[in-house]
């Protein structure tokens, strides 16, 4: 029967022991010894009589352990089913840390905070929302570096994302070399539809890959690429420190190579989005997952009719009748 299954399967190897217990009692076909005072004759009738009860009885203890070992293993049968939907895609997010991401245009709470601390908000958010998907992370500035590989542990994911800090790699923002390790994370993915998130705040001017070129790499290998812009326009807040280490905020103008983000985005099919504050950054990642929502139907048994009773009680029942056939009947004599 196809949803006929046991919760805890490893116990039935318990059952493997019964016939090492058999062989060690040494009560398969051992004559029970029994003191008669009569002829040859009668004692030899004994002992054949004692053999078979012996045999009998051994069989009944194997047998109501048996049936108790299968009980704990839970025996059970789904009496339902339901369809549950799950994700065919696997997303590897891109995340820009250069220095530029510590301008303070953003707010969480009403407080303003540096770029990064906005997108690992809105990230973790997203993330959240995508249970059925495997997603991994990168992470940029001067050259990229894996935060954390394609795993379907959201929990330790958030975790790692929350220790992403700006001026773990040597400054710049190698978009070009950014979008190659994304795709490199991806290219043995066997999802239906696999995805890269980037986000950036600036202009491609560090590594060896032209960002074009990447996404071409992308293309080939059927990879889309949805591309954010973050920042606000013109110019924005910049914490700086002066000569006496006091750190103050200078108006610092914001630079994002928008042009170039759109042509990567539209050469994999994706699309390019401007976030300028953390409420359009927040907008832009429930419109990626309002986009990316290919799901495949799975029919998952919930619900079972548990069936160790039916194993239990006779296992109890029989252990129970052998022990009293032990102490009355059929009871040992020295």
């Amino acid at each position: 029967m196809e949803n006929f299954s046991f919760l805890h399967p490893g116990l039935l190897f318990l059952l493997l022991a019964l016939p090492l217990l058999a062989f060690w009692k040494g009560r398969w076909g051992t004559p029970n010894a029994v003191r008669i005072p009569s002829t040859l004759d009668a004692e030899n009738i004994g002992a054949r009589s004692r053999s078979k009860v012996g045999g009998f009885l051994a069989f009944l203890g194997l047998l109501g352990l048996a049936l108790i070992i299968l009980a704990l293993a839970r025996p059970r049968l789904g009496k339902g089913s339901s369809e549950i939907e799950a994700s065919g895609i696997d997303i590897i997010l891109t995340l820009d840390v250069s220095g530029s991401m510590e301008a303070l245009d953003f707010e969480l709470a009403g407080k303003p905070v540096n770029r990064l601390e906005a997108v690992k908000d809105v990230v973790g958010k997203f993330v959240g929302q995508r249970p059925n998907d495997k997603i991994g992370m990168v992470a940029f500035a001067g050259r990229p570096y894996l935060v954390g590989p394609m795993t379907m542990d959201h929990e330790w994911l958030a975790k790692r994302l929350g220790d992403v800090k700006i001026g773990q790699v040597e400054d710049g923002t190698a978009i070009g070399s950014a979008i190659a390790s994304s795709v490199g994370h991806l290219e043995d993915s066997q999802a239906k539809s696999r995805i890269i998130i980037m986000l950036t705040d600036g202009v491609n001017n560090a590594g060896a890959v032209n960002p074009l070129t990447a996404a071409e790499a992308a293309k080939a290998l059927g990879i889309k690429i949805y591309t954010i812009g973050t920042g606000t326009m013109g110019e924005a807040p910049f914490p700086v420190r002066d000569q006496f280490g006091r750190t103050r905020l200078q108006r610092v103008k914001v630079e994002i190579d928008e042009k170039v983000l759109q042509e990567v985005s539209a050469t994999t099919g994706g699309q390019y989005f401007r976030a300028t504050d953390t409420s359009s950054l927040e907008k832009i990642y429930e419109s990626i997952n309002k986009l990316e929502t290919t799901t495949r139907k799975l029919k998952k048994y919930q619900q079972y009719d548990e069936l160790f009773l039916y194993f239990l009680v006779p296992g109890l029942i029989i252990l129970l009748a052998e022990q009293v056939l032990c102490q009355t009947r059929w009871r040992r004599l020295p």
